[in-house]
């Protein structure tokens, strides 16, 4: 299934975007080695899609949104739009939801939430959940917020908006607030880091580079200590993949029940514990409206919670 930018012919179903195949522009010597489309689909697609039945559904579409018969003729480098199946999913509680305007939606993300659909999470994501909640099919992320982080999280309600709200993030002309919970730190002031983040692919982490150009900083504010725990105010100057975390771990304060940092603690047969989120919160989001100019600021309701530090072992 293809992930290049394509517009659907088919709407959202049940909040989900319809996926596509696209068939080869060219197979060996033979131009046309499928006598129709639904014959090319019953090769390209698992043997748990029941193709005949979705053609005779007309579940599959053309790029022209033209249903995709069983006597389709084949050709080449064509795109076969669909909707996968939904899979099973307990229901997510209902969205907190900050802001519902024209071109904006903001939630409140809770912990474990992702942004979008990935992997294992479908219809567990915010912008599904959003999608089917408030009734607005064509709600798109302007950023994303890492799975285990709660808080801020916007969205555009329609294609038309999406250019400008997205261009201002990925500007940076947008003023992110964060809250952390981690080990105490003898901090007099603001402090800044800076350094070289990269991703491996490899690697569930994200590593330091030393003496690579800086391309991660981050403020850090000590705003309230309680015994062996602090609150800290992160304020990010990028949005480099795992950057707080990191930066705090490479103080030797990672933040709390983080299972990545500093250590790799992720295994398929320890299922996460709801009680033990990552304390790292999407706390405010600041920026000029980029349509009509004015001041906006969104501020989460979630408020981290802090650990029994006598008998919490993720410390």
């Amino acid at each position: 299934m293809g992930r290049r930018r394509a517009r659907s012919p088919l709407p959202p179903r049940d909040g989900l975007d319809a996926v596509w195949v696209r068939t080869p522009a060219r197979v060996g010597s033979a131009p046309n080695p499928w006598p129709t489309l639904p014959a090319f689909l019953r090769d390209r697609l698992p043997a748990v899609v029941p193709v005949d039945a979705w053609v005779a559904a007309g579940r599959f579409a053309t790029a022209a949104g033209t249903p995709v018969a069983s006597d389709t003729p084949y050709t080449p480098a064509t795109l076969v739009w669909f909707h996968k199946d939904p899979t099973e999913e307990q229901p997510p509680a209902p969205l907190a939801v900050l802001h519902a305007g024209e071109r904006l939606v903001v939630v409140d993300k809770p912990h474990f939430l992702a942004t979008i659909p990935r992997g294992a999470f479908v219809r567990r994501s915010a912008l599904v959940q959003a999608r089917v909640q408030l009734g607005l099919p064509e709600l798109a992320p302007a950023h994303r917020l890492d799975r285990l982080t709660a808080g801020v999280l916007v969205f555009t309600t329609e294609p038309r908006w999406r250019a400008a709200y997205q261009t201002l993030f990925a500007d940076r002309a947008v003023r992110k607030t964060y809250e952390a919970l981690a080990p105490s730190l003898d901090l007099a002031g603001p402090l800044e880091i800076r350094n070289h983040l990269v991703k491996r692919r490899a690697s569930r982490q994200v590593e330091v580079v030393p003496g690579a150009a800086p391309n991660a900083e981050t403020r850090i504010t000590l705003l309230e200590r309680r015994d062996a725990l602090a609150r800290y105010r992160l304020e990010p100057a990028t949005g480099r993949t795992h950057q707080l975390r990191v930066h705090l771990a490479g103080l030797g304060a990672p933040i709390v029940d983080d299972p990545l940092y500093p250590d790799d603690r992720l295994t398929d047969d320890a299922p996460e514990d709801p009680a033990r989120p990552l304390r790292l919160l999407a706390q405010r989001i600041d920026f000029t409206d980029p349509v009509d100019g004015t001041h906006r600021t969104f501020t989460s309701r979630h408020e981290l919670a802090w650990p029994d530090q006598s008998t919490a072992p993720g410390l």
